[in-house]
C-alpha cells in the first residue's frame, strides 16, 4: 500500500517498535549463546525507535496527522474491529518520544551493566520485548490492540522483574505484581467490551463523537465501564494498599527499575488520559481517583520518611508521584498530568541510573553540621512567605484561579512545595539566614514561574486533545478538595517536626508501623504463597517473611 505524505507520522509510529520485536523473537531464541550480538542489536533497535519517534514528532508538527488502517478484522457481538493503526495526536506522539528516549537510555546503561552475566542475552531479549510492546501500546489507535499489548508488556516485564530467580524477595514481588496485573487486565477487558458494545466503536478516536449523541448522564454500562477503568488504572499504578510489589522489586537489575519507574508505571495514568471522553462524563470517577491518589500520597510519603535504603525511598517516591498524577486526573487537570509524567520520567530515570554513585557523596571530606530542628512557627512562617510568591507569579501569568477551583488547590500545593526551600533558610538561625532567605525566595519565584509557564504551554499544545479543568462539582467534591489541602499541609508539618515528635512513645510506635509498611503487604504475601507453585516458571524459595508473619500474627 503506497504511503501518502500525510500518513508518514502514522507509519513511523507503527514501524518503530518492530525491530525490537524482531531482536527478541528471532535472535533471542539463542539469546544466552549470543549475548554480545543481543546486546548490540537491542542497542541498535532502541536507537532506531528513538530516531523514528523524533521523525514522527517532526512530521506531526508540520501537519502530517492522518492515519491509515493496515489490518482490520470485524469482531462478533458488536465489539467493533480489531485494527492495526496509530492514534496520531499530540498525546501519543509526545509519550512515544518520551518512552523511546527512556528506552534508549536504559538500553545504553544495560549495555555494560550485565556484561559477563550468565543470562545476559536473556535479559536483553526480554528488554527488547518489553520496550517494543510498551511502544506499540502507546501508539495504538484501537482498543483491542491496546489491550493486547497492555497485557504483553506486563508479561514481558514479569520476566525482567524475576530475572534473578535465586532471589526469593524479587520472585515473590514479581508474583504479587503478576496477580494484581491479571485483575487489572480482566477489569480492562470487561470495560472495553461494555464501551465497544454500547458505543459501537473500538477506536479511541471514535469514543468522543459517539458520546456526543448521548445527552445527560452516561448509561449504566458506561458507568460500570468507567469504574472498571479506575480499577485497572489503580492496580497498574501500584497504589496503596497494592503498592508492596513496587517496593520489593528493587532487587531486580537497576535498568529494569529505571524502565519501570520512568515509564511503565505510568500505564494507568496513560489509560485515563486515553479515555478522557468517558472519564470526564462520569463525574464520580474523578472523586474516586482523587481519594485513591490522596491516600497513596499520604501513606507513601509517611513510609518514605522511615525507609533506610536509597532504592526503597525512590520506590515510595514513585508511588506517591503516580498517586499525584491520578489525583490530577480526578481534578481534570489532564495537561498538567502530562507535564508531570514528562518531568518525573526524566528525573526518575536519572535517579535510578545514578543511584549507585550516591556513595561518592560520603567519600568527600566535609565538616559535620548539626541542623537546627524546625518548629511549628517556622513551618507556618515559610507558608506565609511562600504564598505571596505564588500569588504574584499567578498574577504575572494571568492564571484564572477563581474560575477553576482545581487550580486553586494546585496553587496551594505549590505553596507547600516551595515552603520546603524557605525552611532551609529559616532553620539556619540568625547568622547567615538573611542572605540565604532572599536567595531561596528568588529560587521559589523562579520555580513558580516555571510551573505556571509550563502549565500554560502544555495546555496550549495539548488543549485540542485534553479538555481543560472544570469548576466545582458539588459539596462532596469541595470537601475532597479541602482534604487535599489538609493532607499536603499536614505532611509538611509532620516532615519538619519529625525529629521532635519521635521523642514521644505514641509517635515512636507509629514510626515502627510505618517502617513495616503497616503490615498490609503480608496479606498479599500469604495470598501469593497459596496461589500454587505450578502457575509460574520460577520457583518460590522460603523467605524470612514467613517467620515475620508468624511473629506478628
Amino acid at each position: 500500500m503506497p504511503v501518502h505524505p500525510s500518513m508518514i507520522t502514522s507509519s513511523l509510529m507503527l514501524i518503530l517498535p518492530w525491530p525490537l520485536f524482531v531482536v527478541g523473537l528471532v535472535v533471542g531464541i539463542g539469546a544466552d549463546r549470543h549475548a554480545r550480538l543481543m546486546r548490540a542489536l537491542t542497542m541498535g533497535a532502541s536507537w532506531f525507535a528513538l530516531l523514528c519517534a523524533i521523525l514522527a514528532a517532526v512530521t506531526y508538527g508540520v501537519g502530517m496527522t492522518h492515519s491509515t488502517t493496515y489490518i482490520s478484522v470485524h469482531l462478533p457481538e458488536r465489539l467493533g474491529v480489531l485494527a492495526v493503526n496509530a492514534d496520531v495526536n499530540s498525546l501519543t506522539v509526545l509519550l512515544l518520544l518520551l518512552v523511546a528516549l527512556v528506552g534508549m537510555v536504559v538500553a545504553r546503561y544495560a549495555y555494560t551493566y550485565l556484561v559477563g552475566d550468565t543470562h545476559e542475552g536473556r535479559f536483553h531479549r526480554w528488554l527488547s520485548f518489553t520496550l517494543g510492546s510498551f511502544l506499540m501500546m502507546i501508539s495504538s489507535g484501537n482498543m483491542w490492540v491496546f489491550l493486547i499489548f497492555w497485557i504483553v508488556t506486563s508479561l514481558c516485564l514479569h520476566k525482567l522483574l524475576a530475572f534473578y530467580r535465586e532471589r526469593p524477595v524479587a520472585v515473590l514481588a514479581a508474583r504479587k505484581k503478576y496477580l494484581l496485573h491479571r485483575i487489572a487486565d480482566a477489569s480492562l477487558l470487561v470495560a472495553f467490551v461494555l464501551i465497544a458494545h454500547t458505543l459501537h466503536t473500538s477506536q479511541f478516536a471514535g469514543i468522543g463523537p459517539a458520546l456526543a449523541g448521548i445527552h445527560g448522564s452516561l448509561p449504566e454500562p458506561l458507568q460500570i465501564a468507567s469504574g472498571l477503568l479506575v480499577v485497572s488504572a489503580v492496580l497498574k499504578s501500584a497504589q496503596f494498599p497494592f503498592h508492596g510489589w513496587l517496593i520489593q522489586v528493587m532487587e531486580a537489575p537497576t535498568p529494569v527499575s529505571a524502565l519501570l519507574h520512568a515509564g511503565i508505571i505510568y500505564t494507568g495514568a496513560f489509560l485515563i488520559l486515553r479515555m478522557v471522553p468517558i472519564m470526564s462524563r462520569a463525574m464520580w470517577t474523578g472523586d474516586a481517583l482523587i481519594v485513591t491518589g490522596l491516600v497513596s500520597i499520604a501513606a507513601a510519603s509517611l513510609m518514605m520518611m522511615t525507609t533506610t535504603n536509597i532504592k526503597g525511598s525512590l520506590a515510595y517516591s514513585t508511588c506517591a508521584q503516580v498517586g499525584f498524577m491520578l489525583m490530577e486526573c480526578g481534578l481534570g487537570l489532564y495537561s498538567l498530568v502530562l507535564l508531570h509524567i514528562v518531568s518525573h520520567s526524566v528525573y526518575k530515570a536519572h535517579a535510578f541510573l545514578s543511584s549507585g554513585s550516591v556513595v561518592d557523596h560520603f567519600r568527600v571530606p566535609a565538616l559535620p553540621t548539626v541542623p537546627r530542628a524546625a518548629t511549628m512557627g517556622k513551618a507556618i512562617a515559610s507558608l506565609i512567605i511562600a504564598a505571596p510568591v505564588v500569588i504574584g507569579m499567578r498574577l504575572v501569568f494571568g492564571v484564572p484561579w477563581l474560575q477553576q477551583t482545581p487550580l486553586i488547590v494546585m496553587g496551594i500545593i505549590l505553596t507547600v512545595a516551595i515552603s520546603h526551600l524557605l525552611l532551609q533558610a529559616l532553620n539556619m538561625g540568625k547568622i547567615g539566614m538573611k542572605g540565604f532567605l532572599w536567595m531561596m525566595i528568588s529560587l521559589s519565584a523562579l520555580i513558580s514561574a516555571a510551573y505556571f509557564g509550563l502549565d500554560i504551554l502544555f495546555t496550549t499544545i495539548f488543549g485540542a486533545t485534553l479538555p481543560p479543568a472544570q469548576g466545582s462539582a458539588g459539596v462532596v467534591h469541595d470537601g475532597i478538595l479541602g482534604a487535599i489541602i489538609f493532607v499536603f499541609v499536614g505532611l509538611l508539618f509532620v516532615q519538619q517536626m519529625l525529629p521532635r515528635i519521635l521523642h514521644h512513645p505514641f509517635w515512636q510506635a507509629i514510626y515502627v508501623h510505618l517502617y513495616n509498611d503497616l503490615y498490609i503487604d503480608m496479606f498479599f504475601t500469604r495470598l501469593v504463597r497459596k496461589f500454587g507453585q505450578g502457575n509460574f516458571a520460577e520457583p518460590l524459595p522460603a523467605t524470612r517473611e514467613d517467620d515475620l508473619w508468624e511473629v506478628t500474627s
